[in-house]
């Protein structure tokens, strides 16, 4: 991997990040495909359309569902799927906090009860690289507990030790895939994950560990699981610094178009969430003016596209009206249209915030579009 910034304004930053499936403009929004595909009816064909960089891939359900070792056959995930371009995987770490009354926590890792049929898994660092190594992605994240941001400070200081831990093994562990000559992708790249809840102290400390081991890139992850967006932002402000500024920086599951504007001014490379997708998937959508519930009745016979001037499949072809009609009438099509304009939103978002640093008008540009989208819809 090489991760060049090529501006900076203040503390954000514009990069380019090569990697065996092709080169990251930075900052980036991750499409999110948990299970090698996103939800609403989206082709990858579709995701070249809207100017997605990278797909976002989950382990632990790709693990459980269809199995890794069915797409190693396939030859990975790419291949699988048929996208070209850099996917990220996730460790199966998250899991281990969503998933809290199916799990218990040891040192040699965690065991899972599947949360589809109720088998026994077994996930250790080790395990955990042996699935990313199968699914061959771009960008292997590390293994680790996510605790609950306001977990009693022994058990969050316990867990982000023990992360640690894990950190190293995974990282041996890649090492040993990446050497053996039936690996998909033998330039896969390990980011370590800093975990902390909302203690300065501990989040200082662990990011200063993690940043000597040299990874390829530094995730910041137990974030946006409860805590207020002050907090989250000011364990940014303190957190961010003491992470390698010449390696990506991804904040893991962040967030709102807000969020990531916060996040980029931080100096944050990467961000994921489920929000356009999710939100698409039921009618609300993003505009510059804010969200839109195309469910109201005052859309019933509105001719105009969710958002005047917007490129993407669905304001190109169809008005409000239809598009709240297909809800109505409980039409997939509806759902397609309105995550493809989400996802649409968010990638052309981050294309112009990388303008916007280049060109050292970010702070004016932020200012500018949280304003405009706090104006809320115009001429309603």
């Amino acid at each position: 991997m090489r991760y060049q910034r090529i501006a900076t304004d203040g503390r954000a930053k514009r990069a380019h990040v090569e990697t065996a499936h092709g080169t990251i403009e930075t900052p980036v929004f991750m499409n999110v495909g948990t299970v090698a595909a996103i939800k609403g009816a989206v082709s990858t064909d579709d995701l070249r359309g809207i100017g997605t960089q990278v797909e976002l891939c989950n382990t632990y359900h790709l693990h459980v569902r269809t199995g890794d070792k069915l797409i190693k056959q396939f030859g990975g995930l790419q291949k699988f799927m048929n996208w070209d371009r850099p996917i990220l995987t996730d460790s199966g770490g998250f899991q281990v906090f969503s998933l809290a009354n199916l799990r218990k926590i040891k040192e040699e890792g965690v065991y899972f009860h599947s949360h589809i049929d109720g088998h026994k898994i077994f996930m250790g660092p080790e395990e955990s690289m042996q699935i990313q190594s199968n699914l061959g992605s771009t960008i292997a994240m590390a293994f680790d507990e996510c605790p609950p941001s306001r977990a009693d400070i022994h058990y969050i200081q316990n867990s982000v030790d023990r992360t640690s831990r894990w950190l190293e093994r995974c990282r041996k562990e890649m090492e040993r895939l990446n050497a053996l000559p039936d690996t998909i992708n033998r330039e896969q790249l390990l980011f370590g994950i800093n975990q902390g809840g909302v203690s300065e102290e501990i989040r200082i400390a662990h990011a200063k560990t993690i940043a000597a081991m040299d990874l390829d890139g530094y995730a910041i992850g137990g974030l946006a699981v409860g805590e207020t967006h002050e907090e989250m932002y000011h364990i940014l402000d303190v957190t961010v610094p003491h992470l390698p500024q010449d390696k990506p920086t991804y904040l893991m599951g962040v967030g709102t178009p807000a969020n990531i504007l916060e996040g980029v001014e931080r100096g944050v490379d990467f961000f994921d969430c489920v929000y356009p997708s999710r939100n698409g998937r039921h009618g609300h959508v993003y505009t510059n003016e804010g969200k839109l519930n195309l469910f109201n009745q005052k859309y019933e016979l509105d001719p105009r596209p969710i958002e005047e001037g917007c490129s993407c499949p669905a304001c190109r072809s169809y008005s409000r009206a239809y598009i709240r009609h297909l809800f109505k009438a409980k039409e997939m099509l509806g759902m397609r249209l309105c995550v493809l304009h989400n996802l649409h939103f968010y990638n052309t978002m981050m294309s112009e915030i990388r303008e916007a640093i280049e060109e050292h008008r970010y702070a004016s540009y932020k200012a500018e579009k949280l304003a405009r989208m706090a104006s809320g819809p115009k001429n309603e």
